[in-house]
Formats: structure tokens, sequence, C-alpha cells
């Protein structure tokens, strides 16, 4: 017998002071007592925003003014296959408070792993933890150079999310790099995402590990230990299949469009992107002559947002 199949429209509702909003599902309901993103089931014939809209009256009696795609969640329980339509907001009237006598809670991001939240919530949460932009550094004629970049980038452009790419390096100089790349990283709250060998991933510390397709075809389980940023380059289906299983816990997806790097490259386009991102639960960055121009029509189309070195690193 076919499973029941369950539409969600959900909620990542931040406030000025960049908290997200939780809400305790009741006891007596399925999975009850566990924390969740507010929000509900669509009702015939509604889409997922309009769901979403009336959903927040009803729950936490706010009024959505503007909200943008998060991500979209496919998951399977024993019963029944539920899609969470997520959605993020910034823009709301009124001040949320628990209408049906559930318990709600402001809390940080970075907080988030302290509650329990159903199973299919752990894409959600990285992907509200996961910030629109994520900066791969490029060449620099020096180290002075390379300090002046990635400065400009996080103090100017406010970068929360770099990646250390430095083919031209040997692993001495690039574990010295990364080591000055990372004090940097911590003074601006940026994360730094390590694209290097295990060896000296551990070495240096850094919040996550960057790894190429080459190797993440390779691999038959995750290198990093749960709480470190597993990332990973992919290019096509096969790929992304194989990130999903070794648990990345997001992607760059590439090449969107052609660059200068690579001309006459194949491109995947941003149909092509949308039906991909949507066979996955991860967050996905399009990469490939994304700008920040970009942005909205990379999330419309379920990406997490866009990565470029050539966008921010100048």
């Amino acid at each position: 017998m076919p499973k029941r199949r369950v539409h969600v429209a959900a909620a990542a509702i931040f406030n000025d002071q960049g908290q997200v909003l939780i809400a305790r599902r009741p006891s007596i309901a399925d999975q009850g007592g566990l924390w969740e993103f507010p929000g509900g089931k669509l009702a015939p014939y509604e889409t997922g925003l309009e769901a979403l809209r009336r959903e927040l009256r009803e729950e936490l009696g706010i009024s959505i003014q503007r909200a943008q795609p998060l991500i979209r969640v496919h998951h399977e329980y024993p019963d029944k296959h539920i899609l969470l339509d997520v959605w993020e907001t910034h823009d709301f009237e009124g001040e949320p408070w628990g209408r049906e006598g559930q318990a709600v809670r402001w809390v940080s991001p970075d907080d988030l792993h302290r509650y329990a939240f159903p199973a299919a919530n752990g894409p959600i949460i990285r992907a509200v933890i996961l910030p629109h932009d994520y900066l791969i550094t490029g060449e620099a004629a020096d180290e002075a150079a390379f300090d002046r970049m990635l400065e400009r980038a996080l103090a100017e452009d406010d970068i929360k999310l770099v990646q250390l790419r430095a083919h031209d390096l040997d692993e001495k100089a690039y574990q010295a790099r990364a080591e000055r790349t990372l004090a940097r990283c911590r003074e601006h709250g940026a994360s730094l995402i390590l694209n290097c060998s295990l060896e000296t991933f551990r070495a240096v510390g850094a919040d996550g590990l960057h790894l190429p397709s080459r190797e993440l075809m390779a691999l038959t389980h995750r290198p990093v230990e749960d709480g470190q940023w597993l990332a990973a380059s992919t290019h096509n289906e096969e790929q992304l299949a194989q990130a999903q299983r070794l648990g990345c816990d997001f992607v760059t997806l590439s090449p969107v469009r052609e660059t200068p790097s690579h001309p006459g490259a194949v491109t995947i386009g941003w149909h092509d992107l949308q039906q991909m991102v949507e066979e996955v639960t991860m967050p996905v960055y399009a990469l490939g002559g994304t700008t920040r121009d970009d942005g909205d029509r990379a999330r419309a189309v379920g990406a997490q947002g866009i990565a470029s070195i050539r966008e921010f690193w100048r």
C-alpha cells in the first residue's frame, strides 16, 4: 500500500537579534514534546506560502509580510512520506505567542542543537545556521595580498562562510595560511571550511572539511565527526546522491553558468539545478558564474544561496 503523503509548510522566523523561533509540539500530537519550526499542513488548493500565512496567524497570531524559500525536505517515516516546505522570514507583524497553548521560544541558531527535533528537521537546522553567501578563496600575489582580500570580504561583504582553496600551496604553506585565516574568521564570526587533506584539517582545527568531487566519490564513510561541517563539490546527480549517502552537511553544485575560467563548459542552468536540488535533503549552493544578484533566483529554485570566488574575492 502506498504511504500517505503529507505536505507541510514551515517557517524559520527571525527577529532583529538574529534569533529564530521554535515551538514545542503538544504532548498528545505525533512526536509530541519535540521542538519544531512553526507551520502546518496545506489545505486543499493552497500553495506553501498561502498555508504558511494561514498557519502562522492561527498558531502564533502574526502576519507574514514577506518570505523566501529556504529548503524543501522529503523524509520517509514508517507510515508516511512528508514534504517540509520551509520558508524564511524576517518581515512580520505582531508578537508571536502560542495561541494553541504550545510553548514558543526565540533561540540563537547556534543553540538549536540543544533542542530535540523530529528527524526530518535536521536539514532545516543546517539551512537555518548556514548563510546564503559562500566565499571560495582565489589566488593572491602574496600572503599580504591574501590577507587584505580576506579582510575586505569579511568586513565589507559580511561573509560568514569561507572555503580556503589554495591548490598552489604545499601542505606546510597551506597549514600556515589556514591557521592565519581561521584567526581572522573567528574575529568576524565566520566559519572556515578547509579544502585540504584530513591530516591538515585535524591539525588546524577549523570548522569543516571540503571534499573535491573525486575524493567524495572514493569515500565510504563520513571522514569528520558530527558537529564539524562536511561539504563537497558536486556536478551531477550521482555526486549529489553520494554526498547524501556520506552525510554531507552541504554541497556546491556547478557550473550553473559558463565562467571565464571554463569557457565552453556544459552548464547546469537554473531549471536543471532546481530538479537536482529537489532530489536531496541538504543545503546546496549554486556555483559557477553566479553573483549576489542571483541570490534570490537561487533560493527561488531551492538552493541555499550562491557560492563564488569571483564575486567576493577582489
